[in-house]
């Protein structure tokens, strides 16, 4: 009871009856500031009786803070993880597919219904585009038609032997490994040398050399195609563009012209730097015969900026579904905490209703404790998500890529989450009357 209301009680209690009235007057004058004073819940009163609710059970708090750090958490690792795979994606298809462009004729169908060729990559093509500014390599290939001839490492025909399927024969310029990005895995790649002498030499994909039992070129091994011997100076591997290469083997193009009578290459690839495909695609087939351009089709990366775009927005619409899932469970599992401490409660709120306190203390009281609650799983679903982010990339090699932001927001998102999750029990709670709480029930 306040002290000033004290004293006018022991001096009403000393007064004289014929003042009875005056110190009466004198009372409730008295009396209604100190009760309208009463009244006012201040701020500092409410954040008091929050903090007291929010650590009043310390273990229940644990558990209700736990489903809000694992849905914080898991949206900042969705989004961080999301945006560390585009970039690695992004990274992959710059590596890769940005810095490639390929060149076939163009064809059209002709009067039987059949594609038909409108134009021949000149020999020398590798030459004419490397000229090309934003051109680093160009190689030249063609399948090569060995007439059924059976590809073998022995020249025996053992008519008992099972028949096994022959590696495809393809033709390329000396320059193609480097461009379609191969590596040799022992041995070497043919060069121009060979290529100008037609020499019978080969090369293996490293899936068409263990089909023919070969797996070194320092004793100068052989293939058969039919009867004809060629000498096997090298296996590839690690073909990151036109991986059939990897079943196939390799001649030099004049070794193909000569003994398989081959026509014209199929296709040019072309190696170019990162943003040069429009440029390049735009030039090469003047390049390669200036009077018909249209002869030839050219096939060169979209814009690399619209792409990393494309694919971070189709992973961030994945990965932000499954966090946005999470953290409606974990303000689920806000309200249900509160709602259920409303109900254990019921006899505090009746009490303070009756000392005065009004239905909006009451429910301000509960929508700061869910709040409160709220922003510390935000914090800690934060920093939680963060360092998976962090520690997981580390451990695969990949650069850690979240937005700042993205961190803030989260820990912020906790404390929305928590208000919105306690507003329904904040209005239960304040609806419950003195009486009904002496009761026993809501």
């Amino acid at each position: 009871m306040n002290v000033s209301f004290k004293r006018m009680l022991r001096r009403r209690s000393r007064a004289a009856p014929g003042a009875e009235s005056a110190a009466s007057a004198e009372l409730t004058a008295s009396i209604v500031p100190v009760i309208r004073r009463a009244d006012r819940f201040s701020v500092q009163d409410l954040l008091v009786e929050a903090s007291h609710g929010v650590g009043a059970r310390p273990s229940r708090l644990v558990m209700t803070t736990l489903g809000t750090v694992l849905g914080i958490a898991s949206l900042v690792v969705t989004i961080g993880f999301a945006q560390t795979a585009a970039g690695q994606i992004s990274n992959q298809f710059d590596a890769v597919s940005a810095t490639q462009i390929l060149i076939e004729p163009a064809e059209v169908r002709n009067s039987s219904g059949n594609e038909q060729a409108t134009g021949r990559l000149p020999w020398d093509a590798p030459e004419r585009v490397d000229r090309l500014a934003g051109v680093e390599r160009a190689g030249l290939l063609a399948d090569v038609d060995v007439d059924g001839q059976l590809i073998t490492s022995v020249p025996v025909n053992d008519p008992s032997a099972a028949q096994t399927l022959s590696p495809a024969v393809i033709a390329t310029s000396p320059g193609l490994l480097a461009a379609v990005r191969g590596q040799v895995v022992t041995g070497r790649y043919f060069d121009a040398g060979h290529d100008e002498r037609g020499d019978r030499v080969v090369v293996l994909g490293s899936r068409a050399a263990e089909v023919l039992g070969i797996n070194r070129v320092d004793s100068q091994p052989s293939i058969f195609i039919g009867e004809v011997p060629y000498t096997v100076v090298g296996i590839i591997d690690g073909v990151e563009r036109r991986a059939n290469l990897l079943d196939a083997v390799i001649l030099p193009l004049n070794t193909a012209r000569a003994d398989f009578a081959l026509a014209a290459p199929a296709e040019l690839h072309v190696q170019i730097d990162v943003g040069a495909g429009a440029l390049v695609a735009r030039q090469a087939p003047i390049a390669l015969d200036p009077n018909a351009p249209e002869n030839f089709t050219v096939q060169a990366p979209a814009a690399a900026s619209s792409l990393q775009d494309n694919i971070q927005a189709d992973i961030n619409i994945v990965f932000l579904t499954l966090g946005i899932l999470a953290l409606l469970a974990g303000g689920l599992g806000i309200a249900n905490v509160t709602l259920l401490s409303v109900m254990e409660r019921v006899g505090e709120i009746g009490l303070r209703r009756a000392l005065g306190a009004t239905k909006r203390d009451i429910a301000r009281q509960f929508i700061v404790e869910s709040a409160v609650i709220g922003l510390l799983g935000g914090l800690i679903g934060s920093a939680l998500g963060v360092f998976a982010v962090v520690v997981v990339s580390l451990l695969q090699g990949w650069t850690p890529i979240l937005d700042p932001f993205v961190a803030i927001g989260a820990a912020l998102l906790g404390t929305i989450v928590g208000l919105a999750a306690g507003a329904y029990p904040a209005v239960r709670a304040s609806n419950i009357e003195p009486i009904t709480a002496l009761r026993g029930g809501i």
